[in-house]
């Protein structure tokens, strides 16, 4: 179940009109003395997000139109799995996961198939507040009962996964609103995959505006409830994938 030695690792950055923050977080993972290699996931971007990651030295991925981190990360998963990553773990373009924290994450795939990064297990200072903080608290309470170990954070996109968590992903992995967070590592849970976390320091965004505003703060709590129990409904996936026939013009 465990994959202790990762020989080859790719870095996936979703990224929707984040040109201002994505070619300094590239440069920054690339001068990492592990050496990763870096999947940029342009999300339909209406600015020049491809360009400025591609001269940053990322190879881009460009989706037709707007899916979310959702879409954008099912992209990157059957980008690693054909080409044949032992492992991927999602960065965030505006530099908010710092990249020093990339192997930290990847080592907790020692133990586990999903490795997140942990906002709130005593590293650092990031905090929330009002109803985002209830609800992080109550959904990391109950997906802690299933995982059968204590998670703190498991709304965090700082997450690595094996080549086991990576085939569950393929067989599902959701796009809807908090879908790539709670549902997929609900499923990832019920469907065998072993899941740890680690505790990681968050920065400010490098540039660019806060994906959440006050109105979607205030929407948070209910939509994460519902993510959840409509997690809990789906069946769980069995660990096999078949890769579909890629046809080519």
């Amino acid at each position: 179940m465990t994959q202790p030695l990762l020989q080859r690792v790719l870095v996936i950055m979703p990224a929707w009109n984040e040109g201002l923050a994505v070619g300094n977080t590239v440069r920054e993972v690339l001068a990492r003395p592990e050496r990763y290699d870096i999947l940029v996931v342009d999300d339909g971007s209406s600015d020049d997000t491809a360009a400025v990651a591609a001269a940053a030295g990322a190879t881009v991925l460009n989706l037709p139109f707007n899916l979310g981190v959702g879409g954008a990360m099912r992209a990157g998963f059957k980008y690693a799995s054909r080409h044949g990553y032992d492992a991927v773990i999602q960065v965030d373009a505006d530099g908010q996961h710092d990249p020093k924290d990339i192997a930290v994450v990847l080592q907790g795939l020692s133990e586990a198939d999903i490795s997140i990064g942990a906002r709130f297990a005593d590293k650092g200072n990031y905090t929330v507040s009002g109803p985002r903080k209830w609800a992080m608290l109550f959904l990391a309470k109950t997906i802690s009962r299933l995982a059968g170990t204590k998670l703190t954070d498991v709304t965090s996109g700082f997450r690595a996964a094996n080549t086991r968590g990576i085939a569950q992903y393929l067989d599902h992995y959701p796009a809807e609103y908090l879908g790539d967070t709670i549902d997929s590592l609900v499923v990832a849970i019920r469907s065998g995959c072993k899941v740890t976390q680690v505790p990681v320091e968050m920065r400010e965004r490098q540039a660019g505006t806060p994906s959440h505003n006050p109105f979607k703060a205030a929407i948070y709590l209910g939509r994460s409830i519902f993510a959840l129990l409509f997690a809990l409904t789906r069946k769980p996936s069995v660990l096999v994938h078949t890769e579909p026939e890629i046809k080519v013009n």
